[in-house]
């Protein structure tokens, strides 16, 4: 069983920093794409970030291009999510998602990974 282990949360004012990790547990497993995900307080989970490991094919939801940045080692199956210019609506719990297959026209949907990690919460303050 996959489990990915998310780290790095916690309680930020708004225009500082956070940097988010994420880990697979599994040595055998081999993701064709990782991501992060959100949902905040009565809200839907939404894409934020996504990298193919071939190719280093890399997306941004458009409300965080420019402030965050993915990156990872496929080797290691670990993904890292450094935001910056926090701003209050980027308060929210982040859960890193892995997937085996990789289809672009649904790499901003949850529906395309197959496992999550338990989620980590970043509160950005005014």
């Amino acid at each position: 069983q996959v489990q990915l282990v998310e780290s790095g949360g916690g309680l930020v004012q708004a225009g500082g920093s956070l940097r988010l990790s994420c880990a697979a547990s599994a040595r055998t497993f081999t993701s064709s794409a990782m991501a992060w995900f959100r949902q905040a307080p009565g809200k839907e989970r939404e894409f934020v970030t996504a990298i193919r490991w071939t190719g280093g094919i890399i997306d941004y939801a458009d409300s965080v291009k420019g402030r965050f940045t993915i990156s990872g080692d496929n080797a290691k199956n670990t993904v890292f999510l450094q935001m910056n210019s926090l701003r209050p609506e980027d308060t929210a719990v982040y859960y890193c998602a892995a997937a085996r297959i990789y289809n672009y026209h649904i790499h901003d949907s949850s529906r395309m990974y197959d496992y999550w990690g338990q989620g980590t919460q970043v509160t950005v303050s005014s």
